[in-house]
């Protein structure tokens, strides 16, 4: 990682800073970050990229990062999101020990804080309303308004406070401000709210509390009371950052204070990363739950077969820098589609199944054929399936009057059977409406691996499955969730009028029996030549559902333009 001279090589900036730190002996040479999640919902993959620095950054350096739930809001909160944050993490591969810890842990040092800067005169109560309060606000080239209840004692401030805390006074009636400076230039520095009413029980205080602090009074200090030394956030905060040090200076010394470094948040095309948008998808019923395949969330992307490895190694491959982007979501799905390649048994499906009778195969007769489990994979083994006179093919692999350079089967050409023979097709069987209901071939019994036909060479192999032995499945194709490639660059429409409605398109199909054998839950499955699948949380023996991951190739990108 570094030279005989003491540089650093290939950290990103973030690293640089945590390192340079760490050698100039800041906070003794101790490193602690943490992850703040809040928990009024589910991670999505920007999260995921948070998580992947505030845990790898503690890795690298030898140091450790918190585990702390942002639980100021009781009305959007809930203990489901809680679990389903640790599990998200866990799964991902990260641990933050026994240092789990919530705002909430806080809350008395906050309050306590909050009343000494009444008495001080650096905090009052304002009764105005949250409209009033921003209308007052000014503009970046324009001051602020002074509220009419600036100057009040702090006797009374403190007074209203306690009240407020008592549950004398109805939610939105009165907050508590900080008397900074009207005319700041920072625009949060204009007397901002550190506390506002509600009286909503908490999961973890339940009624306790009837005034709550605002994530800017609320933050900066849990940092320091945790002994942060490196609080890690994206660059919307960069604005922020001052705010937060103004009320870390009202508690901290110069001998240790929190760091604050920011870097750019994970965008990716085709997607929305806004809880209040991924909330309504799920409360309308426009996805089928938080953790529904086509989500951007982790529990979404998990369900549908991702892994946590392709994850982190799409996060790695964009990077961290200080400039918003767009990133593709091409990019993620490439790592998801490398790692499965190198880790998914390979099997045969058919989606869209045709019947081939081989009219020259003995009746009655099955043969077992052995196929490779993964190429990719050495001592992945084999497993046996199937062969009798009646298969089923994909409906698309054939046509009746195929274009030139069309290879697959067609009247009078011949196809090889992945693992098995060669065939060639002889009759093509229609109903009264000319609908094409099954096809006659005849196969090459010289032409089965060991044979003296084998290396006879055809331009076409197709999947098949046994008819007599092919288990029926569910499967589900997933798109992408929106067919505008930044949903948030066009503010004017509706989000959910930019939905694909083509996310989502379930089919009945034939697998190869060992598929149906070895379906347990977290299985990867390549179906061949159709893309990676594995089953979903509804799958049970007797109901087999499987979610298809991802392609084998992304075609997403050629389809949009030839359309």
């Amino acid at each position: 990682m570094e030279t005989e001279s003491g540089e650093s090589r290939g950290l990103n900036f973030v690293e640089q800073e945590v390192l340079a730190d760490l050698r100039a002996g800041k906070n003794g040479g101790r490193l602690n970050t943490r992850f703040p999640p809040e928990p009024n919902g589910y991670l999505h993959i920007g999260h995921a990229k948070a998580i992947c620095m505030d845990f790898g950054v503690a890795e690298k350096f030898g140091g450790t990062c918190n585990l702390r739930f942002d639980d100021t809001n009781p009305v959007k909160e809930d203990v489901e999101y809680v679990d389903s944050i640790r599990e998200d993490i866990h799964w991902l591969g990260f641990d933050w020990g026994d240092r789990e810890y919530y705002a909430s842990d806080y809350f008395p040092q906050l309050f306590d804080l909050a009343c000494r800067l009444i008495k001080e005169g650096k905090a009052y109560v304002d009764d105005q309303s949250s409209e009033q309060i921003a209308a007052q606000k000014g503009t970046p080239t324009v001051p602020g308004t002074e509220s009419p209840f600036r100057n009040r004692t702090p006797e009374e401030n403190l007074d209203l406070f306690m009240r407020m805390n008592a549950g004398e006074f109805e939610e939105g009636s009165r907050v508590l401000r900080a008397k900074i400076d009207m005319a700041s230039d920072n625009m949060h520095f204009r007397d901002p709210i550190m506390y506002r009413i509600i009286k909503h029980p908490h999961h973890r205080t339940g009624t306790t509390w009837k005034v709550y602090p605002m994530y800017d009074f609320a933050h900066g200090q849990s940092d320091y009371f945790e002994g942060v030394t490196h609080s890690i956030c994206t660059l919307e905060f960069v604005p922020h950052r001052p705010l937060y040090d103004y009320f870390v200076d009202q508690l901290a010394d110069e001998t240790y204070r929190p760091r604050q470094i920011e870097f750019n948040r994970l965008n990716i095309t085709y997607t929305v990363m806004s809880k209040r948008k991924l909330l309504a998808l799920v409360r309308e019923g426009l996805v089928a739950g938080w953790d529904d395949p086509r989500m951007p969330t982790i529990s979404g992307m998990r369900r549908r077969g991702y892994t946590p490895r392709s994850i982190r190694r799409f996060i790695d491959t964009i990077g961290y820098t200080k400039y918003e982007a767009l990133n593709s979501v091409s990019l993620l799905e490439h790592a998801v589609r490398d790692d499965l390649n190198a880790i998914a048994t390979r099997v045969m499906g058919v989606i869209n199944p045709l019947k081939v009778v081989i009219t020259n195969y003995p009746e009655g007769k099955v043969e077992t054929v052995s196929m490779e489990n993964n190429p990719e994979e050495p001592g992945s083994g084999t497993h046996d399936m199937p062969f009798s006179r009646e298969i089923f093919i994909e409906r698309d692999d054939f046509m009746e009057n195929p274009p030139k350079k069309f290879f697959r089967l067609a009247p009078g050409s011949e196809v090889r059977l992945k693992g098995a023979y060669i065939i060639k097709c002889e009759d093509v069987v229609k109903d009264a409406d000319g609908n094409i209901t099954e096809l006659h071939c005849s196969y090459d019994p010289d032409t089965l691996s060991g044979l003296p036909g084998a290396s006879r060479k055809v331009k076409g192999t197709l999947h098949w499955v046994s008819a007599a032995h092919a288990v029926d499945a569910e499967v589900r194709l997933y798109d992408r969730l929106f067919d505008v490639e930044n949903p948030a660059a066009e503010p004017d429409r509706d989000f959910r009028d930019m939905l694909n409605p083509d996310s989502l398109v379930v089919k009945q199909i034939k697998v190869e029996p060992f598929v149906a054998d070895n379906a347990a839950p977290g299985t990867k499955f390549q179906f061949q030549r159709i893309g990676y699948f594995t089953p979903d949380y509804d799958s049970a023996p007797g109901h087999l559902v499987f979610n298809r991951t991802i392609g084998l190739r992304d075609t997403w990108e050629k389809e949009q333009k030839k359309g």
